[in-house]
């Protein structure tokens, strides 16, 4: 009796046995077909409004004329970008999309993981829905209506203006246009519109924690607050990664609409960012090889953040964007 060597042991794929060879890629393509044609409509979305527009990117190399075109404008180079770099105007607002991003980052990225949490502990299926119904709801409304509801109530001649001034304050403070306290405001907003929403991504993470996990903790003696730390948290930290990152890739260029809107009532001191920058100078001004060369630094500063914070998360053993 023989034995086999193990060299002569070879594994076989699964999928390859005898008779039954892999699916070339046509065979898979045929199987799959439904979903490709399904995926049709959101790529054609995508290219027309994604990938089309980058084409315009090339008048940033340019002195770009509005009756020449981008094929007959004089070609400049780095000239653009060289002006764009020495403009005192670009780095104020280079550092207040920073300090703004930073401000919101702290305080409104918590909030939809608290409220998921809250969601879920509470009991009644039912006060759960119509809160969260509740919550979620500004989200649908623009920025526009958004920055009128704030001022409607904490501007002046606004509800708490009028309450304060009914009661004797002979001048009440006006956040609605005071730089100092801007970056607070502007992030009120964002909390009382986003959270809601973000809320549902951090509730389905939470339905896929096994509820025995939490029965066997309890068992055990542990309390809720030592089950929030060792297995709620831990259940929702691959999300809220990923989440990171992805804000990590609006940094520079969150908040124009909200921006823009407000930029008159508090001055470009407080509200200018990189955004409404490329805009002003770009758009507005009729500069648009400025403009342009505003956005695509915009473009690839956001893709190094995105991958730079991708890489710090691998470092940490999380997945990230994608699996290493």
């Amino acid at each position: 009796m023989t034995t086999a060597s193990p060299a002569a042991v070879t594994s076989v794929p699964a999928g390859a046995g005898p008779g039954r060879p892999r699916r070339r890629w046509w065979a898979r393509l045929r199987r799959d077909r439904t979903l490709l044609v399904m995926t049709l409509p959101a790529l054609a979305l995508l290219a027309v409004f994604g990938y089309a527009p980058m084409l315009g990117l090339v008048m940033a190399f340019e002195d770009y004329d509005l009756y020449d075109g981008i094929l007959h404008s004089q070609w400049v180079g780095f000239a653009n970008f060289q002006q764009l770099f020495t403009d005192p105007g670009f780095w104020h607002s280079f550092e207040n999309t920073l300090l703004l991003f930073f401000v919101q980052l702290v305080l409104s990225f918590p909030v939809p993981i608290a409220l998921a949490i809250l969601f879920d502990s509470l009991l009644s299926r039912r006060l759960r829905s119509i809160v969260q119904a509740v919550v979620t709801l500004p989200h649908f409304f623009s920025f526009v209506l958004v920055v009128t509801i704030f001022n409607e109530v904490f501007g002046g001649a606004g509800l708490l203006d009028t309450y304060l001034r009914s009661h004797g304050v002979t001048s009440p403070f006006d956040f609605m246009t005071d730089p100092g306290t801007f970056k607070l405001l502007a992030t009120s907003q964002l909390i009382w519109k986003e959270a809601g929403w973000s809320t549902i991504v951090y509730l389905a993470a939470l339905s896929a924690i096994s509820p025995a996990l939490h029965e066997a903790a309890a068992v055990d003696g542990a309390g809720y607050w030592r089950r929030l730390r060792y297995i709620t948290l831990p259940g929702l930290k691959g999300i809220t990664v990923l989440l990171l990152i992805l804000n990590l890739g609006y940094a520079l260029t969150f908040g124009f609409e909200q921006m823009l809107i407000q930029l008159p009532a508090v001055g470009s001191g407080a509200a200018q960012v990189i955004t409404t920058f490329s805009f002003e100078n770009g758009i507005v001004a009729g500069n648009y090889s400025y403009g342009a060369a505003a956005g695509l630094f915009l473009g690839v500063t956001s893709v190094i953040l995105i991958l730079s914070a991708n890489k710090v998360a691998h470092l940490f053993g999380e997945d990230g964007l994608y699996r290493k």
